[in-house]
C-alpha cells in the first residue's frame, strides 16, 4: 500500500522535531502535526522561559553583592511585565526557529489536533492522512491536585504568564519545577512559601544535596515547610486566597501554584482505535526500540514516562529516526550516566549515582565532600556555601557520582559527565591539574574521605 508519509508525528516538542527532522533527512517523506506551539513545553512553558526567570531572579543577589567590590548602586528596581514581554519576544523568535528548521528540512507541518483514526490514518483539521508510522510525541501537562477551591491555584502553564509579579506566593510540591520556581518568586521579590507533604524535597537526589539546599533557602529567608499538605483553596472577597492544609492552618496567598506532577498528555488522541497499551501510570508503553504494540506506531519522550529530560528526548528522536530509515547508524540510548541540574538558587547539578544508590546497589563506597564559601562572595556579606560530592566505589576507585550545590553546578557538571561516562576513576580526579582560582578545581583537589 502506498502511504501519505513514511512517518506521521504528532506533537512539534524536542523529540518530536528532532525525529522527523533527521527521518526527513534520511530520505522519509514526513509530517508533524501541532496543537498548541513548536518546541513543546521545553521552550514554551518548560525549561527555556524557566531559565530566563532565573537568571532575572538572580540579579537581586548581583546587586547586593556588588557594594562589597565597590560597586554603588541607587535602590534597584523591578518590573515584572517587562521581564515577561522580553520573554514572550525570545520564545516567539524560537518558535520560528523550529518552524524553519522543520520546513527547511522538507517536512510537512500540519498546525491542529492530530487524533489517530487506526493504526496507519490520522485526522487533522477534518482531513485525513495514511503513514506507514505513527509516532506519538505529546509530552506531558501538569496535574493540579483535585481538592476544593483547585481552580484558584495555577500551574506552571500559567506561571509564565502572570500579568503581576504577586506579592505572597504559596508553591506547592517537592520536585525540581517547585524547588525553582519557589527560588524565582523569592528572588524577584515575593514573600515565597514553600510546602511539601514529605520530610525533605527532591526525592531521588543525593541526600547530602538535599539537605545542603535546605539550608542555603533558609538562610536566604525563604518559608520552608515540610510535611504539611494543603486541603482546600477558598478565594476571599479582597481577591486572596486563603489556604486550609491538612493539619487545620491556615495560610494567606495571592498565588497558589502547584509543581505537583506532570500526565502524559495523551487527551483525544484516539488510542482506543489502536492496540496501544499503557503502564499502570498512564504513560504509553513501549519496548526498547520505542515500539508500542500496535506495530506502526511508535512513543517517545514525556509521554512514555522513562526519564523525562529534554536532551532524552532528543536522543530518543534521533534513535527511531535512524532506526527507521537509517539503520547502519542506530544505536540505542545510552540511559546511564545522564546528567542534569536543578536551576534553583544556588543551582544543583548531579550525574550518576547518589550515595543511597550507590550503597544500595552493593557498592562499598567512598564519600568525598567539600563545603566552602565561593571566592566570588569573600568581599561580601553573604554567607552562602558551596557543596561538592563524589561518591567513589572503594574496591574499584572508579567514580560512580558526581554532585554539586552552587553556581553554575550545572555548568560544571556537564564536564564531569563527560569524565563520569567514559569511566573515570578517582586516581584521574587527582591527577588533573586545577584551573586556579575556580570552584570548579575543588572537585580536583578532594583527597581525604568523609565516610565510607
Amino acid at each position: 500500500m502506498a502511504y501519505d508519509f513514511d512517518l506521521y508525528v504528532i506533537g512539534a516538542g524536542s523529540g518530536g522535531v528532532r525525529a522527523a527532522r533527521f527521518a526527513a533527512g534520511f530520505g522519509a517523506k514526513v509530517a508533524v502535526a501541532e496543537s498548541r506551539y513548536l518546541g513543546g513545553t521545553c521552550v514554551n512553558v518548560g525549561c527555556v522561559p524557566k531559565k530566563l526567570l532565573v537568571y532575572g531572579a538572580h540579579f537581586a543577589e548581583d546587586f547586593e553583592q556588588a557594594s562589597g567590590f565597590g560597586w554603588s548602586l541607587d535602590e534597584a528596581q523591578f518590573d515584572w511585565p517587562t521581564l515577561i514581554v522580553n520573554k514572550d519576544r525570545e520564545i516567539n523568535r524560537l518558535n520560528g526557529i523550529y518552524r524553519n528548521l522543520l520546513v527547511n528540512s522538507g517536512v510537512t507541518l500540519h498546525e491542529g489536533h492530530a487524533k489517530i483514526v487506526d493504526p496507519h490514518q490520522v485526522e487533522v483539521n477534518g482531513e485525513r492522512f495514511t503513514a506507514k508510522n505513527i509516532l506519538i510525541a505529546t509530552g506531558g501537562w501538569p496535574q493540579i491536585p483535585d481538592i476544593p477551591g483547585h481552580e484558584h491555584a495555577i500551574s506552571s502553564n500559567q506561571a509564565f504568564f502572570l500579568k503581576e509579579l504577586p506579592k505572597r506566593v504559596l508553591v506547592v510540591g517537592g520536585g525540581y519545577i517547585a524547588v525553582e520556581f519557589a527560588g524565582i518568586f523569592h528572588g524577584l521579590g515575593a514573600n515565597t512559601t514553600l510546602l511539601y507533604r514529605g520530610d525533605l524535597f527532591l526525592r531521588g537526589f543525593d541526600g547530602s544535596v538535599r539537605k545542603h539546599l535546605q539550608e542555603e533557602l533558609t538562610k536566604r529567608g525563604m518559608d520552608l515547610q515540610f510535611n504539611a499538605d494543603i486541603e482546600r483553596i477558598d478565594k476571599q472577597a479582597d481577591g486572596s486566597l486563603k489556604v486550609t492544609l491538612k493539619d487545620g492552618r491556615q495560610l494567606e496567598a495571592d498565588c497558589v501554584f502547584c509543581a505537583t506532577g506532570r500526565r502524559p498528555m495523551l487527551d483525544n488522541l484516539g488510542l482506543e482505535n489502536t492496540s496501544v497499551k499503557l503502564d499502570k501510570k498512564g504513560f504509553v508503553e513501549v519496548d526498547e526500540l520505542y515500539q508500542t504494540a500496535e506495530p506502526s506506531i511508535l512513543a517517545l519522550g514525556d509521554v512514555i514516562g522513562r526519564v523525562q529530560l529534554t536532551p532524552v528526548a532528543l536522543a530518543e528522536g534521533m534513535a527511531v529516526a535512524r532506526r527507521l530509515f537509517k539503520p547502519e547508524q542506530y544505536r540505542p540510548v545510552d540511559y546511564k550516566m545522564i546528567p542534569t541540574a536543578v536551576f534553583s538558587l544556588p543551582n544543583i547539578g548531579t550525574v550518576g549515582l547518589t550515595e543511597e544508590e550507590a550503597r544500595e546497589a552493593g557498592h562499598e563506597v567512598q564519600i568525598f565532600e567539600s563545603r566552602f564559601r565561593p571566592m566570588r562572595l569573600t568581599l561580601t556579606e553573604c554567607q552562602e556555601r558551596t557543596l561538592m560530592k563524589l561518591v567513589v566505589d572503594a574496591n574499584t576507585d572508579k567514580v560512580l557520582g558526581c554532585h554539586m550545590v552552587g553556581p553554575e553546578a550545572g555548568e560544571i557538571v556537564q564536564g564531569l559527565a563527560i569524565a563520569l561516562k567514559a569511566g573515570a576513576t578517582k586516581r584521574h580526579f587527582d591527577e588533573t591539574i586545577g584551573v586556579h582560582p575556580t570552584a570548579a578545581e575543588e572537585f580536583v583537589t578532594m583527597r581525604t574521605p568523609v565516610a565510607g
